[in-house]
């Protein structure tokens, strides 16, 4: 079997970054490294974690924006883009992402860090923040602000069903006549993407295999999750963010008509600045990204008060 990773056509473009790899103990993660343009800035490195389903590619075009001013990383999450696959025993559980994240920066960046995350890399990046606070100068959330929460007696029955589905496994992986093809798909997903977007993140999420290509994400990122937080624990991780916050809302996103629960999420966050921003969920990259690209400069850039 061929079994090759599609490289994004995104990287012909001059975005000047370089590949990179990061061993953990368990793993390997991979990413993207922006070198600073304006090197001797006495600033923090910019480490970028991506959604659900998404890559390092997710930040192709605000990345170059903020490696202005300091180095900029961007990271597959385990399991997405070309990092490794969690261990078959293991579950993608969010707390474990939290201490890959942890690895990552005790062992091969310098902290402090400013993080900059969208969706499930803000959920992770919000846990990190809330646990870790000496190691994060400043943290932006782009249309995400904490974790997914269940119903207290809702915990058994979601254990039910994750464990049953790991037990069941997951089918084969569609196979794709071209690239093109799955960018089609993924352009029409849950949280829907336009032409240019779809094919800036797909080819890093694909493998080439004998006639045509298959996803390389693992399957189990799509598994029910073993265990969940309750609404009170998720305002109890919220309420510990010391650290400066910024949260970069779009008008058409996840977070549009923020519901009750949202807003006392928001409310006890004791450092929060939010902006909103024209755009879907993937504002920082579908369309024009100069309203998010501003918001998030402008916040890492300014002084303490």
């Amino acid at each position: 079997m061929n079994d090759q990773t599609v490289k994004s056509p995104v990287a012909d473009h001059g975005t000047g970054y370089r590949e990179i790899r990061w061993p953990l103990k368990h793993l390997v993660l991979a990413g993207l490294h922006w070198p600073c343009k304006a090197p001797g800035r006495d600033r923090p490195p910019v480490v970028m974690l991506h959604g659900w389903l998404d890559n390092s590619l997710t930040f192709a075009k605000l990345a170059p924006v903020l490696a202005e001013g300091a180095d900029t990383y961007a990271l597959d999450l385990p399991g997405h883009g070309h990092s490794d696959h969690r261990h078959a025993s293991q579950s993608y559980l969010l707390v474990d992402y939290v201490a890959d994240l942890a690895e990552l920066l005790d062992t091969h960046i310098k902290t402090p860090v400013d993080l900059v995350a969208h969706s499930l890399g803000g959920v992770i990046a919000m846990l990190y923040a809330a646990t870790f606070p000496e190691n994060v100068r400043r943290l932006v959330v782009i249309d995400s602000f904490g974790p997914l929460s269940r119903q207290a007696d809702d915990v058994v029955p979601q254990l039910r069903r994750a464990i049953l589905k790991r037990h069941a496994g997951s089918g084969a992986s569609p196979l794709y006549p071209s690239v093109e093809s799955a960018a089609k798909v993924r352009a029409g997903g849950l949280s829907p993407l336009s032409h240019e977007a779809a094919h800036i993140l797909v080819p890093r999420n694909l493998q080439a295999v004998d006639g045509g290509y298959r996803w390389r994400t693992d399957a189990r990122l799509r598994h029910p999750s073993m265990m969940m937080f309750d609404e009170q624990q998720v305002l109890a991780v919220l309420k510990t963010i010391g650290t400066d916050t910024l949260l970069v809302r779009a008008e058409q996103g996840l977070l549009a008509a923020a519901s009750e629960r949202y807003q006392a999420r928001l409310a006890v966050v004791p450092k929060l600045t939010s902006v909103t921003v024209p755009g879907g969920h993937h504002c920082h990259l579908d369309g024009p990204i100069e309203p998010v690209a501003t918001a998030v400069t402008d916040f890492l850039g300014k002084q303490h008060d």
